[in-house]
């Protein structure tokens, strides 16, 4: 199968499940976001110098395949869903970084370059978490999927934190 296939020349594409839907359905205006939110991480991931950011990023751009796998799926069971223990993995990861990094204050983002592509990537991520609760009003959402993408926006915080804090380069509204 090529990747020209002509089936959404009308603006209507395919969901996992099968159906068919408008483009700028809110079901695909979800997924979409998870889509631009990974591409910005591959691009965050290009940046980083610290191997647990590195690797901690590498495993959430496997978890938004499951995420967006997910919100694709309308009818049905997703092979992989989000589960509570996702979400629990993020915050013990965020609890690690926060007695590490140890803010004392509001945070000017962009330190660095790499923690610049993170803070692009935390906002698209709270984006897409916008668009799953709208999606929630008439879907249904799994509720670890939407804890796991309230999780990710804080852990991506956190990360440009750790990779400002390696340089010394966290800035603060009060300087």
């Amino acid at each position: 199968m090529g990747i020209v296939t002509g089936t959404g020349d009308e603006g209507i594409t395919g969901l996992w499940s099968g159906e068919r839907v408008r483009k700028d359905d809110p079901r695909v205006e979800a997924y979409g976001t998870i889509d631009e939110l990974d591409s910005f991480l591959g691009e965050a991931r290009y940046w980083l110098k610290r191997a647990d950011c590195l690797r901690i990023v590498g495993e959430v751009q496997k978890d938004l395949f499951r995420v967006a796998g997910q919100l694709a799926t309308k009818t049905g069971s997703c092979r992989e869903p989000m589960l509570e223990r996702d979400a629990k993995r993020l915050a013990t990861y965020i609890a690690t970084l926060e007695a590490e990094v140890n803010l004392t204050g509001f945070v000017i983002p962009g330190g660095t370059p790499q923690s610049a592509k993170l803070d692009v990537a935390r906002t698209v991520c709270r984006r897409a978490e916008r668009r799953i609760v709208s999606l929630a009003r008439d879907a249904d959402v799994s509720v670890p999927l939407r804890l796991y993408m309230n999780r990710l926006s804080d852990l991506l915080f956190i990360l440009a934190r750790a990779e400002e804090a390696v340089e010394g380069k966290i800035r603060y509204i009060k300087d």
